[in-house]
């Protein structure tokens, strides 16, 4: 186990060097200041305030955290209810399937028309990216277990919260544990946009900021700094992928 760690952090170094090396061999090919090199990005990066840092990471990682419970609250009954109930999937079930497809970037002006420009419509953005795969998945992932599971439980005499917790409720985390690992990029890219506007804190105002004052390296440290956030969100899924999926071990 621990020689597989290892790999595993030997790979990501590598593969980090790897991305410097090619980011150097573009700096040098362009010799352009919108491209500065790894090195002047990493000063800028490590100069910046700490103060500051924390608070738009702070904001950045409430936001996402805050969208991330509210989708999974919400798709967690929704799909439940769907995987379990004939009746409701039936009856839900057109709805799902005629609003998932719609590009839900194309919905953030018509949240901030109902919502304005605060810390509400950035949640609600975040939320409807992850809403709608948690509440298939869920479902799905319901759906997938077998009856007979539920008849084995019935006839030692559990309850429906024992059969919930202990048969559904670990069926429906792993598919979304998978679901929200997938979904993160694009909450976090959502979360960039909607930081653009009415805020004076979070990764998205940093990078823009930087950007109208011409600072590229300080432009760069930021768009590392929100993949290290979106980097960090994953190593947390992962976690806990490894504490609450032991039995796919």
């Amino acid at each position: 186990m621990v020689n597989e760690r290892l790999k595993h952090v030997l790979r990501l170094l590598f593969i980090f060097l790897i991305m410097n090396v090619l980011w150097y061999i573009g700096y040098l090919l362009m010799n352009h200041p919108i491209l500065p090199s790894p090195g002047a990005v990493y000063d800028a990066m490590f100069h910046l305030g700490a103060r500051d840092v924390a608070l738009n990471v702070g904001y950045s990682l409430m936001r996402v955290l805050e969208g991330v419970l509210l989708a999974l609250f919400i798709g967690l009954l929704i799909g439940l209810l769907m995987g379990r109930s004939p009746f409701w999937n039936r009856v839900l079930d057109p709805v799902v399937y005629l609003t998932y497809p719609v590009p839900k970037i194309a919905l953030l002006p018509v949240v901030m028309l109902f919502f304005g420009l605060g810390e509400t419509s950035k949640v609600l953005m975040i939320m409807l990216i992850l809403l709608f795969q948690i509440i298939i998945s869920v479902r799905d992932g319901v759906k997938a277990i077998p009856g007979s599971t539920y008849d084995v439980l019935s006839s030692i005499g559990a309850t429906t919260a024992q059969k919930f917790w202990n048969v559904t409720l670990p069926g429906a985390l792993s598919v979304i544990l998978s679901t929200i690992r997938i979904s993160l990029g694009t909450a976090i890219s959502v979360l960039f946009f909607t930081e653009i506007y009415g805020t004076e804190h979070g990764m998205g105002y940093f990078i823009m900021d930087a950007w109208l004052r011409l600072d590229y390296p300080e432009m760069y440290a930021g768009i590392l700094l929100f993949s290290l956030v979106g980097f960090a969100l994953f190593l947390i899924v992962d976690l806990l992928d490894y504490k609450f999926m032991k039995w796919r071990r």
